[in-house]
């Protein structure tokens, strides 16, 4: 017996006895599996109820052959409302979401947040998977991206030769900036188009300076060949560069992560590809008037210059000028000779000192007052007590010197 929603113990057999909100939580946590949570799952759609409050009740069911299987499902108003189409019941359909219990009724079912038709859903997984890879070649890294040319000399366009989309870039390019216009045809929807878009790309490369890629709007299914990894690795090689206008401006393909510049539709893809003439011709009129009102500037400073230079260079006024320049040559001349006359004179002054130092300084300018050297053996005698009788001298005199031989030598040591 079970009191207050707890289990009452073993049974006689020893077999543990559990309450129903136990068994319930068994059931959830068996359920919280990695595998059951955020998965694509893939059926026909049976029992649709649209209820009142805005949330969808249904079955996703799979038949094969005698077996069958079966899943409750609910999906609620809050991601009801972003559903593109109507489900019915024998849809085939392909849901995203996770596995839950409800523990109240110890039922499971699938809470579908996102779902898709079939074959419209398997494509859409198919970009996804195609953007992965793609982004992982660094295909899609903003470091690629190269600008436009402003002022293209030819345009290639790469879409239909029969759709609209064509008619309207040739209508804008004519309108803004006439420009010669390079058509690489292609188709832009159906099996195998990606083909002709990806080979039309590559025909054209090189020979244009900017190139659009691109078509009018339409359905997923329709614009799915710019999704296309030939596609996007074409526009991703290209020399030139890319203007992906794809659809319509909610419309999104992933040739315009590859491309240089994304446009929202084949129009404004026109618009960026060659600039307004108009603008061009005003910024042009703008650049003009500025350069005349400087070379007017110049000329107006020239002309001045030219006025001073003639009124500097007049007849008159330039001999007076020479006269200036001569009279302030004689006075320079007249400065000059004056101060070498005075440092000369002051020299000659310095000369003569320094003269009468050594002259008075010389040992034989005192043999102009009568006195005489005595030389014996080479040698000056300074003292009596160097001669003796007999020895021979050499008397120098201011005007010549003379032989004598000592007879006698007196030697007064008092003197």
């Amino acid at each position: 017996m079970m009191l207050g929603g707890h289990s009452t113990g073993p049974d006689r057999f020893g077999t543990p006895i559990l309450a129903v909100s136990e068994v319930s939580g068994l059931i959830c946590d068996l359920l919280d599996d990695a595998r059951l949570h955020q998965v694509w799952v893939r059926g026909e759609v049976t029992n649709y109820k649209d209820h009142t409050s805005g949330h969808r009740y249904f079955s996703l069911s799979e038949r094969n052959g005698r077996n069958s299987a079966l899943i409750n499902c609910v999906m609620w108003r809050t991601s009801a409302s972003a559903l593109g189409f109507t489900p019915k019941d024998g849809m085939d359909v392909l849901a995203w979401g996770s596995v839950e219990v409800y523990e109240p009724h110890g039922r499971y079912q699938l809470i579908v947040r996102e779902m898709l038709p079939a074959g419209l859903g398997e494509r859409h997984l198919m970009v996804e998977r195609w953007k992965q890879e793609l982004d992982a070649e660094g295909l899609f890294a903003p470091e690629r991206k190269r600008p436009i040319p402003l002022f293209p000399h030819r345009v290639g366009v790469v879409t239909s030769p029969t759709g609209a989309a064509v008619q309207d870039i040739l209508s804008v390019i004519d309108r803004r900036y006439p420009v010669e216009v390079v058509l690489s045809p292609t188709a832009v929807q159906g099996d195998g188009a990606h083909i002709e878009i990806a080979e039309a790309i590559r025909r054209i490369d090189g020979l244009v300076d900017v190139i659009i890629v691109g078509r009018g709007g339409g359905s997923f299914e329709d614009l799915f060949p710019f999704n296309h990894p030939d596609v996007v690795r074409a526009v991703a090689a290209c020399r030139t560069p890319v203007i992906s206008a794809v659809g319509h401006e909610v419309d999104t393909a992933l040739c315009d992560f590859a491309a240089d510049l994304r446009a929202p539709t084949p129009s404004a893809a026109a618009e960026r590809a060659v600039p307004e003439r108009r603008e061009v011709l005003g910024e042009l009129s703008g650049y003009e008037e500025r350069m005349r009102s400087l070379l007017l500037h110049r000329l107006a400073a020239s002309g001045s210059e030219v006025e001073d230079l003639a009124g500097r260079m007049h007849p008159r006024r330039l001999t007076r000028r020479i006269h200036e320049r001569m009279q302030r040559l004689v006075e320079h001349e007249d400065l000059l000779r004056r101060a070498a006359l005075a440092r000369v004179q002051r020299d000659r002054f310095a000369l003569a000192e320094v003269r009468a130092h050594i002259v008075g300084k010389n040992p034989l300018a005192i043999l102009d007052r009568g006195y005489c050297i005595v030389k014996s053996g080479g040698s000056v005698v300074r003292s009596a007590g160097e001669l003796h009788p007999e020895d021979r001298v050499v008397l120098l005199m201011k005007d010549g010197r003379c032989s004598a031989v000592v007879e006698e030598t007196t030697y007064d040591r008092d003197l």
